[in-house]
């Protein structure tokens, strides 16, 4: 939903302790969505064989059709007779702020599912989004974070080869496990930071960090799921064995790829007009060695 004010205007200092708000909004759309679903949507895109895992209710047949018809292998979808598929209802402002209720469904039979036979499957795994099986994992708390207490994050954070967050969560991250900045690093491989407008920043303990610009924006229509949309492109950038600089680059394409569009799946990526824009905003180095894997 599209709200034509903002938000902060009708947060009282003096009244926090008692929120009651209500948004009267232009227009409301349904679309496709999904933290998973969003992430594997731009890794088959940009031609890799995402396997989506997680659990759906019974109206998933249709975005099935559309996510193989877009590369993604929904062979790890489990779908329930019990529950709805799950759904995330968000309005956004005119600042591109946004507040959001999720309702996770579905996702609550995600514990009956094993990854051992799915990996058996598909001839092994590259990366889980969360650990098992002795494999390396993508940590992403995203929209869950304020969900879990301090030994949840903890347990979710320690060991990640890589760790995604933007500033809000990197710095709600340090405070619920009481670790530093340096404490996370310590603890795990690689902390890739989105900035907004400004970009990216990629760390490694031990290493100066990488400040990756963004790629300028042509027009400003949602946000939602550009977070998934620069995971989706760094992702993909690691598969192919680019370097982390590059990675944070591809990633921030995608990211501005979803902002000038009208929702999180409703784009198309062109290899010419990607080579284009990455040569424009990091150089013909940067879309030279995209181009080898993309177009």
């Amino acid at each position: 939903m599209t709200f034509p004010g903002r938000f902060v205007e009708h947060f009282l200092a003096d009244k926090m302790d008692r929120v009651s708000l209500s948004f009267l909004v232009d227009a409301l759309e349904i679309r496709r969505g999904g933290v998973a679903a969003n992430i594997s949507f731009g890794l088959g895109v940009l031609g890799l064989r995402p396997l989506l895992v997680g659990a759906v209710g019974p109206d998933f047949g249709p975005y099935r059709d559309w996510l193989s018809g877009h590369g993604v292998d929904c062979g790890g979808v489990r779908e329930s007779v019990r529950h709805h598929t799950a759904r995330f209802i968000c309005t956004t402002d005119l600042d591109g702020n946004q507040i959001a209720s999720f309702y996770p469904g579905a996702m609550s039979e995600d514990g009956e599912i094993e990854l051992g036979p799915l990996a058996a499957h598909v001839g092994g795994l590259d990366l889980v989004l969360i650990g098992a099986l002795g494999i390396p994992f993508v940590a992403d708390p995203s929209q869950q974070l304020p969900r879990l207490d301090g030994p949840q994050v903890c347990a979710l954070v320690d060991g990640a080869a890589y760790l995604f967050c933007n500033e809000y969560e990197e710095a709600l991250i340090e405070r619920k496990t009481g670790w530093s900045g340096a404490d996370v690093l310590d603890r795990v491989a690689v902390r890739v930071t989105t900035l907004g407008p400004a970009g990216a920043r990629v760390e490694r303990s031990g290493h100066p960090a990488i400040l990756v610009g963004p790629v300028p924006e042509r027009r400003k229509a949602d946000p939602t799921g550009t977070g998934d949309a620069f995971r989706a492109g760094f992702l993909a950038a690691i598969g192919w064995g680019l370097p982390l600089e590059r990675a944070a680059q591809l990633g921030n394409l995608l990211d501005v790829t979803v902002l000038e569009a009208d929702g999180p799946q409703e784009y198309e990526l062109k290899p010419a007009e990607t080579a284009e824009r990455l040569a424009g905003a990091y150089g013909q180095a940067a879309a030279a060695e995209v181009a080898d894997h993309y177009g």
